[in-house]
C-alpha cells in the first residue's frame, strides 16, 4: 500500500489532492516529512488486558467445575441408589436363606428325611452303649486307662496319641 492510500500525506512543497480536501495548507518547510503514527504499547493498558483474560479464565475454570461436581453428586446419587436396592435385595435373600437354613437343619426334618430316603430306623435299647469318659475311684482301673490313651494307635502316625 502507498501512503496515500493508508492516509499518510507528503510535504514536498505543493499541496496534496488530500491536504485540499481537509482544507489544509502545504507546510511551510519543503523538506519536512510527515510523521507516521506510531503508537507507543502502554503497558497499564496491557497487564489490565492481561488481567482481565485470567481473570475470565478463573471465573470460567470455577464455573465448570462447580458444574462438573454437580454432575458427579448426581451420578453418586444414581449409584447409591442402585446400591440400595440392591442392598435390600440381599438382605431379603439372606433372610430366606437363614430361615431355609433353619427348616432344612431341623433334626426332626433330618429324622423323617433318613427313614424315609435311606430306611433306617430307630436304635433299640440294646444296641445303644453309653461311652464312660470318667472310669470310677478305684486305682488300677483309673491306670488302665492312663495307659490306654498314652499308647499310640496302630497304623497312626508317631507323634498321635489315642484318646
Amino acid at each position: 500500500m502507498s501512503g496515500e492510500a493508508r492516509g499518510e500525506v507528503k510535504a514536498v512543497g505543493r499541496v496534496m489532492p488530500i491536504q485540499l480536501s481537509l482544507g489544509l495548507r502545504a507546510p511551510a518547510i519543503a523538506d519536512q516529512r510527515v510523521a507516521r503514527f506510531h503508537r507507543a504499547s502502554d503497558r497499564r493498558r496491557l497487564r489490565a488486558m492481561v488481567a482481565s483474560v485470567v481473570g475470565a479464565g478463573v471465573l470460567v475454570t470455577l464455573v465448570l467445575g462447580v458444574v462438573g461436581l454437580k454432575v458427579q453428586q448426581v451420578r453418586l446419587s444414581y449409584r447409591l441408589d442402585t446400591l440400595r436396592t440392591t442392598r435390600t435385595e440381599l438382605e431379603e435373600a439372606n433372610r430366606r436363606l437363614a430361615v431355609e437354613k433353619a427348616s432344612l437343619s431341623s433334626l426332626a426334618r433330618i429324622e423323617v428325611e433318613a427313614r424315609s430316603r435311606l430306611g433306617m430306623v430307630a436304635a433299640t435299647q440294646q444296641q445303644v452303649q453309653l461311652a464312660r469318659e470318667f472310669v470310677g475311684a478305684s486305682a488300677p482301673a483309673a491306670a488302665a486307662a492312663g495307659e490306654r490313651t498314652a499308647q499310640a494307635a496302630p497304623g497312626a502316625p508317631a507323634g498321635e496319641r489315642v484318646r
